[in-house]
């Protein structure tokens, strides 16, 4: 008798998805390996831009607020921004292009009057005209050998102009590619802000919050800071043209880049021309250019702040300190702009992982 009986066929074996080895995870593992791979050498592409795309996105969200008012009046985004970009080349580029020329000239002069100081003997006079100065003089001469320390000195000056005037076609290079990246943040802000919206794994309260931080923080980085050192450097450089101190525009702008750096300030400059105008006999000089650098010079930053930041973001002097030099260090040039915005959205995931965390 013929077995009638068929046998059933075995079902399906299933892929158990909390399997590592299952076709699904490893789909799951290419695709994250692929999209690591990619963001690194989309990093690595981008990091020689990284100095143009900070001072571009710095720039564009101080001027987006022109870009919007120029917008209806001119019927185009494209000719608002190329218009707000022609206005920053003629208003920071050139500028800086002429200061840079006139900054080497005042370089290579203020070396040349520190070697004719030390080869004449000028600088012991000075010291030896007030009694009780007189032993610095012997001690130094005792400790160092001025002539091979200023020959030193005035070589790696006049190295670094050098230096400076041989990256000087790279440094347009850099602000032209600013200046183009900013045409593209300008016109289409509105399309990059959503497609950065759509990839950040945040809420839309979150999203727009920290928008609005790294907003109040270039706010505050550029006016509080970089245009209350500049306003400094001005003031503190005008002071030495007045008095008829050498190279009042290299002290100037040194003025400048110190009172970038909290703690620091103009001071560790004009101190010293203080007490060098002392010494020469100019007592009356002295003391107007300690006034005014006290006074003038060192209190402008609590007038200027208030009314060019207003109520926005604030870091403590200890965080403002590390964000600025810790960004020099990492991001260069535009750790300026980096190193507090790097702050900012730190700050701000933080509090949203705490919230998640108490929720």
């Amino acid at each position: 008798m013929t077995d009638m009986t068929a046998s059933e066929p075995s079902p399906p074996v299933r892929e158990d998805s909390s399997d590592w080895d299952s076709r699904s995870h490893v789909h799951a593992l290419v695709m994250m390996a692929a999209t690591v791979v990619g963001l690194y050498l989309c990093y690595r592409m981008a990091a020689p831009f990284v100095p143009a795309l900070a001072w571009a996105l710095a720039l564009a969200i101080l001027l987006a607020p022109l870009q919007r008012r120029l917008e209806p009046k001119l019927r185009s985004p494209g000719l608002a921004a190329g218009v707000l970009v022609l206005l920053v080349g003629v208003v920071l580029v050139l500028p800086a292009m002429l200061v840079a020329d006139h900054l080497l000239d005042e370089a290579y002069r203020g070396a040349d009057a520190l070697t004719a100081m030390v080869e004449t003997g000028q600088w012991r006079r000075s010291l030896e005209a007030h009694p009780l100065l007189a032993p610095v003089a012997d001690w130094v001469e005792r400790q160092f050998d001025l002539p091979d320390t200023v020959d030193a000195v005035t070589s790696w000056l006049t190295g670094a102009m050098a230096s400076v005037a041989r990256e000087s076609l790279l440094q347009l290079v850099g602000m032209v590619l600013t200046l183009y990246m900013l045409f593209y943040f300008l016109r289409d802000r509105r399309g990059i802000l959503a497609a950065i919206e759509s990839h950040l794994p945040l809420a839309k309260a979150d999203a727009a919050r920290m928008f609005g931080d790294i907003d109040d923080t270039v706010h505050a980085t550029v006016y509080g800071t970089l245009i209350v050192a500049m306003v400094q450097g001005i003031l503190g450089g005008l002071m030495f043209w007045w008095l008829g101190l050498p190279a009042p525009l290299l002290w100037g702008v040194l003025m400048g880049l110190l009172a970038v750096v909290p703690v620091l300030g103009a001071f560790i400059i004009w101190i010293p021309a203080a007490v060098f105008l002392l010494l020469d006999g100019s007592g009356g000089k002295a003391l107007l250019l300690t006034v005014w650098g006290s006074v003038v010079v060192g209190g402008i930053d609590n007038v200027l702040y208030p009314m060019l930041v207003g109520r926005r973001l604030k870091l403590h002097t200890l965080l403002a300190f590390v964000s600025i030099v810790g960004g020099l260090v990492v991001f260069g040039s535009s750790g300026l702009i980096l190193g507090p915005v790097v702050f900012a959205i730190t700050r701000l995931l933080l509090q949203v992982w705490n919230r998640r965390h108490a929720a």
